[in-house]
């Protein structure tokens, strides 16, 4: 996958993709990370495509601006942490530390990007752990491991043989919808499907989810609004 640039103000990084398949020009906007994609059929060369954006680039920046912007993870950023908002400050010593509302971060400015990713993912290990064991054990089934990704298209899954994945982004979100999460997944370790007995068991398990679901739905993607160094 390559990437042009749409000349403008701002300029609009797009990536170009091909395909064998496609049959026609088509543009997409990830809801997730504002990612825009000009998908190009073979037989399409890269002049009908850059024509074809600038004749969409109104459409384009028009949906671009409702999107929230992008935070890029330095010094003076504020990203939230359990949902509330932090800013990053400037710390000494050799670790990241939580203080009020400044998370401060020690090293060289080039290296706060990594060092709060790092952060957060141990902090999101332990938060998933915690939660993932007591909704386990209520439940009174194990489950075999748990992993932390960057995913785009989910915010946890369960495996058939009891491994539980999440989102380490899940760290940045309000604690009940971090809660809500592990108690879905968990459900999953008796129902590997979405039924009526499944949703019943995480209402035994969290309450009433249906508040911390809407929020993943309607505000979940602004998580991925914050850019570390990847």
């Amino acid at each position: 996958m390559s990437q042009i640039n749409l000349p403008g103000n701002p300029p609009i990084a797009v990536n170009l993709r091909r395909s064998a398949r496609a049959r026609r020009l088509s543009l997409r906007i990830s809801s997730l990370d504002g990612r825009v994609t000009l998908t190009l059929p073979n037989a399409v060369s890269e002049r009908e495509g850059l024509a074809f954006l600038k004749d969409k680039e109104n459409w384009l920046r028009g949906h671009l601006s409702k999107q929230s912007a992008q935070v890029t993870v330095a010094l003076g950023a504020e990203i939230p942490v359990e949902g509330e908002l932090v800013t990053l400050c400037q710390g000494d010593g050799r670790s990241v530390r939580l203080d009020g509302t400044r998370l401060l971060v020690p090293g060289s400015p080039d290296q706060v990007a990594s060092r709060v990713k790092g952060w957060l993912r141990a902090r999101a290990r332990d938060r998933l752990a915690d939660m993932s064991d007591y909704f386990s054990d209520k439940l009174g089934r194990p489950y075999t491991k748990l992993t932390l990704r960057d995913t785009r298209s989910r915010w946890g899954s369960c495996t058939a043989d009891g491994g539980l994945m999440y989102s380490w982004r899940l760290i940045l979100a309000w604690p009940e919808v971090l809660d809500y999460v592990a108690a879905h997944e968990v459900a999953h370790l008796r129902h590997m499907n979405h039924s009526k007995a499944f949703w019943d068991e995480v209402e035994r398990l969290y309450g009433d989810w249906r508040s911390p679901r809407k929020w993943l739905r309607d505000h979940g993607n602004e998580l991925h609004r914050f850019r570390f160094d990847d």
